[in-house]
């Protein structure tokens, strides 16, 4: 018999994942076990079934909040062009909107609708397929926390591998005066200049940036959920205001890392040769210390307002899916069992 699944298990309230809920834990076909409810899906769902719905819930968070995402890359700029300053978020985006054209902040979105599927399938499956072999061994018939923190620690390694190189070609292609018209031009161009690695220069510091997001995020959000919907029914208001307050607090925590992997993915040729960089900057350490050496402290919270204003409905929307799916899910089983 399965144990209950509460909505904390998933991730064991401090594993590393992409921005977003949990897996869904439920399935086509798989059946509910006598006595459980909407908030203990059966585990052991079929491995297509995250592939899918993990693909889509990437593409959409990532589709309908593109515009924020294109503000804050903006704003995270070093020593952005005079034409490129903006005071706030909407400023920015009317500027956008205005001087270079309706589609403008839309720029490189497609990269994104193609990372994020696969990007987001592979870490629902390879977390469903580790959580399980894991829990068997840890604990057996049981779910068990530290199987779903290295399960989803894996699962995310694979996910930014995927992930990373369209982010270096979309936030290129977001940068004010881009030099790039285009995605396949864009990935050419830096291939034959930089070479392969400089797709993976904010590796590392995407990786560290997602631990903390991701154990700010969850336990923030569970313990919301803990004074909003104690009972863990399907709720939407509860889901809507703890993810939304949950991706607030964590992307505020985290933007300095951001702000560095920023620089490292464009390589903002302006900032570096302002403090005699040749070359091209690589590694964590040497983005702190350029990103320091540029503004001080309150360089490392450039575009915080933008990443706040976009990572609220993003994880609001995220959750939100989430949640429906799971409810959805288990009143359809139970109907079909009556």
């Amino acid at each position: 018999r399965y144990r209950r699944m509460e909505l904390s298990c998933p991730m064991g309230g401090s594993a590393a994942a992409p921005p977003g809920p949990g897996p869904p834990a439920a399935a086509a076909g798989a059946g509910l076990m006598e006595g459980e409810e909407y908030e203990s899906l059966p585990s052991g769902a079929a491995l297509g079934t995250h592939m899918v719905a993990g693909a889509v819930a990437g593409i959409m968070e990532h589709k309908v909040m593109y515009p924020g995402d294109s503000v804050k890359t903006r704003m995270q700029s070093l020593q952005p062009d005079p034409k490129a300053q903006y005071r706030s978020v909407y400023e920015a985006l009317k500027k956008m909107v205005l001087t270079e054209g309706l589609w403008r902040p839309l720029r490189g979105i497609n990269v994104t609708m193609l990372g994020a599927g696969p990007a987001h399938a592979m870490y629902f499956a390879c977390y469903e397929k580790m959580k399980k072999s894991l829990s068997d061994i840890f604990q057996q018939g049981g779910n068990s926390h530290l199987a779903n923190g290295i399960a989803g620690s894996v699962a995310t390694l694979l996910h930014d591998a995927v992930m990373n190189p369209a982010e270096v070609v979309k936030q290129r292609l977001q940068m004010f005066n881009s030099p790039y018209t285009s995605v396949l031009g864009c990935v050419r161009a830096v291939q034959r200049t930089e070479g392969f690695g400089a797709f993976y220069r904010s590796y590392t510091t995407q990786l560290t940036m997602n631990v903390p997001f991701q154990a700010i995020h969850f336990i923030t959000y569970e313990l919301l959920q803990e004074h909003l919907n104690p009972r863990r029914e399907y709720n939407p208001r509860s889901h809507i205001v703890a993810g939304a307050v949950a991706g607030a607090v964590a992307a505020a925590a985290t933007t300095p890392l951001d702000v560095c992997k920023t620089l490292l993915n464009t390589q903002e040729n302006t900032a570096l040769s302002s403090l005699n960089i040749r070359g091209h900057l690589s590694g964590m350490a040497n983005a702190f210390s350029t990103v320091y050496q540029l503004g001080g402290l309150p360089s490392f919270f450039k575009g915080v307002q933008a990443r706040v204003i976009y990572q609220m409905p993003s994880t609001a929307i995220a959750w939100s899916v989430y949640e429906f799916f799971k409810y959805f899910l288990t009143k359809h089983t139970l109907e079909k069992r009556t």
